[in-house]
């Protein structure tokens, strides 16, 4: 959905809503009606409604960046949270304990958005924060992700193979579950049975049996993961590997025949694996199991209809990060400057990739229990660059700024 100049400029001001004697129950609904609609028309990941001792804050996350949308009066603090979890179907007397919930929306006759509902009783009141879980924004194919066609082409074979695991790795909101998505949306076809189970589900997926891990009636991962396996299963996802338990489920899932598709929480490719050992996984399980492992982060995208050519020098892009024999002269790259189609100079987000193939030679140091060193020094042997190298492409093509990428990545 396109945002109009107007609506973005106006939206993204912050403002302040004075008192009004008709601050009762029916403004709050519409006051929370329209504040939902605008965040999903500016492509807000989430709404975070936080409440002070003299004032009622209401900001949007945009692009991973939280913006202050509006300060509220503290006579609707009370009426907004009841009315969302009315639609959240909480408890509305509960205020002592965080709760979680879920809304369907409407945008329309024939559009509805899920929303993702958390509420946590805080000094002056509760704080609530909605994830907004519009399918309709997502893009699920890997080229709207950003992968390059190398990457993309190493990423598609391992997961065109009939078992194995392929692990995505990156800290929390960097999209390794869009990037699990994408894959699962490839390999959908009629004849294969395909189930996976998140904390909790994000975006549903016609045609995948999808289960959400309930803690509380004992539906953990490694549960479910049982359960899975006597279900005839082709293709496995686990949303996160958090415990030796999972882990040792998974891989041994991805032995016996079966595809499997996991997230970890690495800084890096090579440092997935020693992740693993770390939690006690047996080295031979995997160097037998691991077929890809692919790090990724987010950036935000620079506007094309505002950004300005900037000259990089020699020095510059040397410090950035850049290989000296890649260093032929100063560079042409963008930077941000702000119009009323995006406010901040960005629009949007992409990824870069650290996309790593298990190969023999790894799987041997794997076996020898090498260290996190002799096992980065045998990727970059193969050819594997760092996280920082793949985004200072994506600096040098336009597509984002060298600030983005120098704050989301290490040298």
């Amino acid at each position: 959905m396109q945002v109009s100049p107007s609506l973005a400029a106006r939206s993204l001001a912050p403002a302040v809503m004075p008192p009004r004697a008709d601050s009762d129950d029916a403004s709050a609904v519409t006051l929370l009606q329209e504040l939902l609609e605008q965040a999903i028309a500016l492509r807000s990941s989430d709404l975070h409604f936080e409440p002070y001792e003299e004032r009622y804050r209401v900001r949007f996350r945009i692009d991973g960046v939280l913006q202050e949308r509006m300060a509220l009066p503290l006579a609707l603090r009370e009426r907004l949270v009841a009315r969302i979890k009315v639609l959240a179907r909480l408890d509305i007397s509960e205020r002592r304990l965080p709760q979680d919930g879920r809304i369907k929306f409407s945008m329309g006759p024939e559009r509805m958005v899920d929303l993702r509902v958390s509420t946590l009783p805080t000094l002056f009141g509760e704080k609530v924060v909605i994830r907004v879980l519009d399918a309709t924004h997502v893009g699920l194919d890997m080229e709207a992700l950003g992968y390059p066609a190398g990457d993309q082409a190493l990423l598609e074979e391992a997961i065109a193979r009939p078992h194995g695991m392929v692990l995505v790795t990156g800290p929390t909101g960097s999209g390794k579950t869009l990037s699990l998505y994408s894959c699962l949306r490839r390999l959908n076809q009629p004849g294969v049975n395909i189930a996976s189970v998140e904390d909790p589900c994000e975006i549903p997926l016609p045609g995948i049996n999808q289960v959400n891990v309930h803690e509380k009636a004992g539906l953990t991962y490694a549960s479910a993961l049982r359960a899975f396996l006597r279900q005839d299963p082709d293709i496995l996802m686990v949303g996160e590997i958090r415990d030796l338990e999972t882990a040792d489920m998974a891989l041994k899932a991805a032995q016996t025949g079966h595809l499997v598709l996991s997230t970890l929480h690495t800084n890096d490719a090579p440092s997935a694996i020693t992740r693993l050992r770390h939690m006690g996984v047996a080295a031979y399980h995997l160097a037998a199991s691991l077929s890809l492992i692919s790090a990724q982060r987010l950036v935000r995208r620079l506007c094309e209809q505002c950004r300005q050519p900037v000259t990089l020098t020699p020095e510059q892009i040397l410090a950035a990060g850049f290989p000296p024999e890649a260093v032929d002269g100063p560079r042409v790259a963008y930077r941000p400057v702000g119009c009323p189609a995006c406010s901040s100079g960005y629009r949007g987000r992409t990824g870069i990739f650290q996309v790593m193939p298990v190969s023999d030679a790894m799987r041997s140091q794997m076996l020898a229990d090498a260290s996190l060193m002799a096992l980065e020094q045998q990727a970059a042997s193969e050819g594997l660059r760092s996280l920082r190298q793949a985004g200072l492409d994506k600096v040098l093509q336009g597509i984002t700024s060298l600030e983005e990428v120098l704050a989301a990545t290490h040298a």
